[in-house]
Protein backbone atom coordinates (compact mmCIF):
# COMPACT_ATOMS: atom_id res chain seq x y z
CA UNK A 1 0.00 0.00 0.00
CA UNK A 2 1.20 3.26 -0.91
CA UNK A 3 1.57 6.17 1.74
CA UNK A 4 -0.99 8.92 0.95
CA UNK A 5 0.57 12.26 -0.47
CA UNK A 6 -1.30 15.66 0.00
CA UNK A 7 -0.12 18.39 -2.05
CA UNK A 8 -1.03 22.35 -0.82
CA UNK A 9 -3.48 24.31 -2.72
CA UNK A 10 -2.48 25.86 -5.99
CA UNK A 11 -2.06 29.99 -5.62
CA UNK A 12 -3.95 32.30 -7.37
CA UNK A 13 -1.86 33.30 -10.18
CA UNK A 14 -1.51 35.98 -12.52
CA UNK A 15 -0.52 35.51 -15.82
CA UNK A 16 2.91 37.00 -16.10
CA UNK A 17 3.95 34.56 -12.52
CA UNK A 18 2.21 31.72 -14.33
CA UNK A 19 4.92 32.56 -17.28
CA UNK A 20 7.70 33.15 -14.94
CA UNK A 21 6.95 30.22 -12.89
CA UNK A 22 6.78 27.60 -16.16
CA UNK A 23 9.90 29.14 -17.59
CA UNK A 24 11.71 28.66 -14.17
CA UNK A 25 10.76 25.50 -14.19
CA UNK A 26 11.85 24.77 -18.03
CA UNK A 27 15.01 26.43 -16.79
CA UNK A 28 15.61 24.00 -13.82
CA UNK A 29 14.78 20.76 -15.91
CA UNK A 30 17.44 21.96 -18.44
CA UNK A 31 20.08 23.14 -15.90
CA UNK A 32 19.32 19.48 -14.66
CA UNK A 33 19.42 17.55 -17.14
CA UNK A 34 22.46 19.43 -18.41
CA UNK A 35 24.19 18.54 -15.24
CA UNK A 36 22.59 15.05 -14.29
CA UNK A 37 21.27 16.50 -11.26
CA UNK A 38 24.89 16.52 -9.36
CA UNK A 39 25.26 19.43 -6.75
CA UNK A 40 28.14 20.21 -7.39
CA UNK A 41 27.86 21.13 -11.24
CA UNK A 42 24.74 22.74 -10.28
CA UNK A 43 26.95 24.90 -7.51
CA UNK A 44 29.02 25.70 -10.60
CA UNK A 45 26.32 27.29 -12.62
CA UNK A 46 24.17 28.71 -10.12
CA UNK A 47 27.35 30.24 -8.03
CA UNK A 48 28.14 31.72 -11.24
CA UNK A 49 24.36 33.53 -12.28
CA UNK A 50 23.60 34.27 -8.79
CA UNK A 51 26.83 36.63 -7.83
CA UNK A 52 26.71 40.29 -7.80
CA UNK A 53 22.93 40.00 -7.09
CA UNK A 54 20.87 41.21 -3.91
CA UNK A 55 18.97 38.98 -1.30
CA UNK A 56 14.98 38.44 -1.62
CA UNK A 57 13.00 39.51 0.98
CA UNK A 58 11.24 36.19 2.38
CA UNK A 59 7.48 38.04 1.43
CA UNK A 60 8.98 37.35 -1.97
CA UNK A 61 10.72 33.88 -1.53
CA UNK A 62 7.33 32.79 -0.43
CA UNK A 63 5.26 34.00 -3.81
CA UNK A 64 8.19 32.54 -5.97
CA UNK A 65 7.99 28.92 -4.16
CA UNK A 66 4.29 29.44 -4.77
CA UNK A 67 4.62 30.29 -8.11
CA UNK A 68 7.08 27.50 -8.69
CA UNK A 69 4.92 24.64 -6.92
CA UNK A 70 1.57 25.72 -8.33
CA UNK A 71 2.49 25.37 -12.23
CA UNK A 72 4.85 22.54 -11.60
CA UNK A 73 3.01 18.79 -9.83
CA UNK A 74 6.44 17.50 -10.00
CA UNK A 75 8.34 20.40 -7.57
CA UNK A 76 4.85 20.40 -5.53
CA UNK A 77 5.90 16.59 -4.65
CA UNK A 78 7.28 15.87 -1.61
CA UNK A 79 10.06 14.34 -3.68
CA UNK A 80 10.67 17.08 -5.80
CA UNK A 81 12.70 19.21 -3.70
CA UNK A 82 15.83 19.68 -6.44
CA UNK A 83 13.90 20.67 -9.51
CA UNK A 84 11.54 22.85 -7.13
CA UNK A 85 14.97 24.21 -5.04
CA UNK A 86 16.22 25.30 -8.56
CA UNK A 87 13.57 26.89 -9.77
CA UNK A 88 13.05 29.19 -7.01
CA UNK A 89 16.75 29.95 -7.49
CA UNK A 90 16.10 30.72 -11.06
CA UNK A 91 13.33 32.45 -10.72
CA UNK A 92 14.61 35.24 -8.84
CA UNK A 93 17.13 35.63 -10.79
CA UNK A 94 14.96 36.62 -13.50
CA UNK A 95 13.46 38.95 -11.20
CA UNK A 96 16.88 40.43 -10.21
CA UNK A 97 17.47 39.08 -6.80
CA UNK A 98 19.07 36.19 -5.63
CA UNK A 99 18.20 33.36 -2.54
CA UNK A 100 20.32 30.97 -0.71
CA UNK A 101 20.12 27.20 -2.42
CA UNK A 102 21.25 24.52 -0.02
CA UNK A 103 22.21 20.64 -0.41
CA UNK A 104 21.52 18.94 2.84
CA UNK A 105 22.92 15.34 3.75
CA UNK A 106 22.06 13.45 7.29
CA UNK A 107 23.03 9.63 8.43
CA UNK A 108 21.92 6.85 8.86
CA UNK A 109 19.95 6.26 6.81
CA UNK A 110 21.63 8.31 3.98
CA UNK A 111 19.10 10.95 3.17
CA UNK A 112 19.56 14.18 1.41
CA UNK A 113 17.78 17.29 0.54
CA UNK A 114 17.74 20.55 -1.45
CA UNK A 115 16.08 23.50 -0.40
CA UNK A 116 16.06 27.81 0.05
CA UNK A 117 17.01 30.37 2.65
CA UNK A 118 16.28 33.97 2.70
CA UNK A 119 18.16 35.80 5.51
CA UNK A 120 15.01 34.40 7.71
CA UNK A 121 16.13 30.83 7.21
CA UNK A 122 14.27 28.06 4.91
CA UNK A 123 11.31 29.24 2.67
CA UNK A 124 8.30 27.19 2.78
CA UNK A 125 9.44 23.87 4.58
CA UNK A 126 6.87 21.90 6.80
CA UNK A 127 9.84 21.18 9.45
CA UNK A 128 13.58 23.30 9.80
CA UNK A 129 15.99 20.95 7.25
CA UNK A 130 18.82 22.57 9.29
CA UNK A 131 17.73 20.49 12.16
CA UNK A 132 17.92 17.19 9.85
CA UNK A 133 20.09 17.64 7.79
CA UNK A 134 23.94 19.51 7.57
CA UNK A 135 24.51 21.71 4.81
CA UNK A 136 27.29 20.03 2.35
CA UNK A 137 26.89 23.00 -0.20
CA UNK A 138 25.41 26.22 0.13
CA UNK A 139 25.24 29.08 -2.04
Amino acid sequence: MSPQVVLRRPSALTVGARVLGCVAVAAARLLLAMTRGRPVRIRRILRALLAGVPPATPAAAEAAHAAVVTVSLRCASPHGCLPRSVAVALLFRMRGARVRWVVGVSSPPPASHAWVETTDGPVVEPDDPRATFTPAITI
